[in-house]
């Protein structure tokens, strides 16, 4: 500063009569007015107009969105504004420092300088923050569409690792300029981590379960189970997923209900997954009399399960004999679906149930109901007896039975 008053002094000090130091005053202030009304504004708005043609150039159409909230919470005319206001202020006190000098009055600039460098210190503080702030909101926005289009170029990442790399990424970002403004006003960083390590300590505690699921919410983006869209299993819910966050994995059940289970839930019960195959086989079984013949059967309800349209003819559906029932004859029908939607299941597996009914029933191929044949001794019945009783499965126990008895 003594070295500014020095060279101020020598500029100025040739100027020694009072008329000569109002010129030079008036010009000072001439020369101040005109550059800080007519030329920093214009300047400002040219300087602004080369600005946003760099940053559409390197932003390529990303960080739209973020770049017009920041104008609707604050209009770049005001901005603007602010930016001449503060120009001219700097401009305005050169200028009081000149009149100072000229007119010997340089003390009191040195006096005033303290307090000055300290509001010039400040205020530039706080428009490196607002600034930081804003550019990693632009910038967050920018990260989260090039993961969108890095995602849309790459079938290997999906709508869940696109959602947890974006957060992390944004987090990561907030957090760098979160500790640069830290620095900027001369925070010791060293203090907060400690405290902040004792609070981690303190809230891992508390909060295993959502650590647990926070964790569990990594272990699902990388062994990807299932994605959003998929017709899952999970315990005893079953749905459609909806949303894969870091915490919860959201669901829709058949019923419409919204199911929300923690991802720490979700990596401890089995999961199956009707829809990562593309395809998904039934099986159903049909029981047919003792009389009747099973390959004539099975032929009937192959025919009838190639003739629905929600059944895949690759690979062909297909019936056989299974075993051996109390009553029935037991054929297990398997047959696929494609694609693998709870509607075409339910359809398939109702049409297949009337259609075949119907055509064993013109075949004369009974479906019989459960039968139970009981024979007594001579001995205990008196003479030769057989019981033979039929239920049926609406009737209650005590009256549910035709009894036939034969005896001599």
């Amino acid at each position: 500063m003594t070295q500014l008053g020095a060279t101020l002094d020598a500029l100025l000090g040739s100027v020694a009569t009072t008329e000569a130091r109002l010129a030079v005053t008036a010009g000072i202030l001439l020369v101040t007015a005109a550059v800080g009304w007519l030329l920093l504004p214009r300047i400002v708005r040219a300087g602004k107009r080369i600005v946003a043609g760099w940053i559409e150039r390197f932003l390529d159409g990303r960080g739209e969105q973020s770049i017009e909230t920041l104008r609707e919470a604050v209009p770049l005319s005001f901005g603007l504004r602010i930016l001449v206001g503060l120009l001219q202020l700097a401009l305005f006190a050169l200028a009081a420092v000149a009149i100072l000098a000229l007119w010997g009055r340089f003390s009191l600039v040195v006096a005033v300088l303290p307090v000055a460098e300290n509001a010039v210190v400040v205020g530039t503080r706080a428009v490196l923050s607002v600034f930081l702030v804003g550019s990693a909101y632009i910038a967050s926005d920018v990260l989260a569409e090039y993961v969108s289009d890095l995602s849309d170029d790459s079938d290997r990442i999906t709508a869940h690792q696109e959602q947890l790399l974006t957060r992390i990424m944004q987090v990561g970002l907030l957090v760098i300029a979160g500790i640069t403004i830290l620095g900027i006003w001369g925070i010791n960083l060293g203090g907060l981590l400690v405290g902040a390590g004792f609070l981690g300590i303190v809230l891992g505690m508390a909060a295993r379960q959502t650590l647990g699921s926070l964790i569990a919410g990594f272990v699902l983006m990388f062994s990807r189970p299932f994605e959003i869209g998929d017709w899952v299993e999970i315990g005893d819910e079953e749905g459609f997923v909806t949303d894969i966050t870091i915490m919860n994995t959201h669901m829709r059940n058949f019923d419409g209900e919204y199911v929300v289970v923690p991802n720490d839930l979700v990596s401890q019960q089995a999961i199956t997954n009707r829809s990562r195959e593309g395809r998904l086989r039934i099986h159903m079984e049909v029981g047919i009399g003792y009389d009747d013949d099973p390959d004539e059967a099975s032929e009937i309800a192959e025919a009838v399960l190639a003739e629905i349209d929600t059944i895949a003819n690759n690979p062909p559906p297909y019936v056989i004999p299974s075993g051996f029932g109390d009553s029935a004859i037991l054929l297990d029908l398997r047959f696929w679906i494609d694609p693998p939607t709870p509607q075409a299941r339910w359809r398939s597996k109702a049409t297949a149930v009337k259609e075949i009914q119907r055509r064993f029933a013109e075949a004369d191929i009974s479906i019989p109901y459960p039968q139970r044949t009981v024979s007594f001794p001579p001995e205990t019945a008196g003479g030769d007896a057989t019981v033979e009783r039929v239920e049926h499965p609406d009737d209650s126990d005590d009256r549910s039975a035709d009894v036939t008895e034969r005896g001599e």
